[in-house]
């Protein structure tokens, strides 16, 4: 009787199961859902053409306009100066910068001196004879005559016979040998030439300076000038005068500058022109590095884009209707990250932010706040 039982069991059991599987399978599947398919969003803005600046961007190292490289004609021993003489001291104009020793040049130059008065003394008896008419002249000059001061011009002779006999003393010769040894003496001494200051001093007081020995540097710090090397083709677009933005490499400091010179040589290795910008204003150093921004010329009815909006560098993307239309622009000027064009009509609407896959006739919805 049990077993029976079990074998009923099993067989219920099993054909249960049997119709649970083939109900389940009868039921029908449910359908995939759709996926819906998402319109990209554009950026976009009205074009409004304007009357824009061609700008050319470059960069260079400041260098003052005025530099004096002193070196010494003369050799002596540094004794004097109107201030300590190191970098960063500033002297003004007419001071005294270096001062060397010229003893025995003034000595020499006394001797040479005291000769020429001498044969100008031995002159007068002759000239009183001679040339009567000259004599009062020479002897007014020999009586001014000063060993310790400035050497004034010869008398000029009233005529050719006499200017022979001067000559022929031997007068006019000495006179230009004592005139050459004055002229040296005034190299012992070397005048600041304008209110600056020195950036570079090579020697200390009391050593010896040699003839041709490099002494230092001295500037004026107050006018700069900005060397700019320029791409060639923007040679035509500049001028002297032309207005000029200058700013630090973390542009938190801007002067204003013009162009001052312009090279006309190209420079054969890197197709470029060199331009000297004129700048002066508080917080400018020898050597800072800026960057310029020239103002070339403007060109009429023109329109600003991101550079990376282009496309092929002569196409633009503009909304036309929800659908991405390309048409054809013409490319004014380039900068590193901007386009100027021209060929865009008042009220266009223009992409204005890159769109990654976009192409002619794509649908796409206008960002809207």
């Amino acid at each position: 009787m049990r077993q029976i039982i079990i074998s009923v069991l099993g067989i219920l059991i099993i054909g249960g199961g049997f119709l649970g599987m083939k109900r389940m399978a009868s039921k029908e599947k449910p359908e995939p859902e759709k996926v819906q398919k998402s319109t990209p969003v554009v950026f976009s803005e009205i074009v409004k053409n304007q009357d824009l600046p061609i700008t050319i961007s470059a960069s260079g190292n400041l260098e003052a306009r005025d530099r004096v490289e002193l070196y010494s004609e003369v050799q002596g021993i540094f004794e004097y100066s109107a201030k300590s003489y190191k970098p960063g001291v500033v002297y003004t104009e007419g001071s005294v910068l270096i001062q060397l020793n010229s003893d025995e040049h003034k000595s020499n130059l006394r001797a040479q001196k005291s000769s020429l008065y001498n044969q100008i003394v031995g002159l007068l008896p002759d000239l009183k004879f001679d040339y009567p008419k000259s004599y009062e002249q020479w002897q007014t000059y020999i009586t001014a005559f000063n060993i310790e001061g400035r050497l004034q011009k010869l008398p000029e002779a009233l005529s050719e016979n006499e200017k022979l006999f001067i000559a022929g003393k031997n007068i006019i010769s000495t006179w230009y040998n004592v005139k050459n040894l004055e002229e040296r003496l005034s190299k012992y001494t070397i005048h600041a030439p304008y209110d600056g200051i020195l950036i570079e001093a090579n020697i200390d007081k009391g050593v010896l300076v040699r003839s041709g020995q490099k002494l230092g540097e001295f500037i004026n710090p107050n006018i700069y000038e900005l060397e700019v090397a320029v791409n060639s083709s923007y040679a035509n677009l500049l001028k002297v005068g032309n207005a000029v933005t200058l700013h630090n490499v973390q542009r938190t400091k801007t002067w204003n500058g013009k162009v001052n010179r312009l090279n006309s040589l190209i420079d054969p290795n890197t197709q470029t022109i060199q331009a000297y910008i004129r700048v002066n204003g508080s917080g400018l150093r020898e050597g800072m590095y800026l960057e310029a921004v020239l103002d070339a010329k403007k060109e009429k009815n023109t329109y600003e884009i991101d550079r990376q909006l282009m496309v092929d560098n002569n196409k633009v993307f503009i909304l036309d209707q929800n659908k991405l239309k390309i048409i054809p622009v013409e490319t004014v000027h380039f900068t590193d990250t901007k386009a100027i064009i021209r060929g865009l009509a008042d009220g266009t609407e223009i992409v204005n932010k890159a769109l990654p896959g976009a192409y002619d006739g794509m649908k796409v919805r206008r960002y809207s706040e």
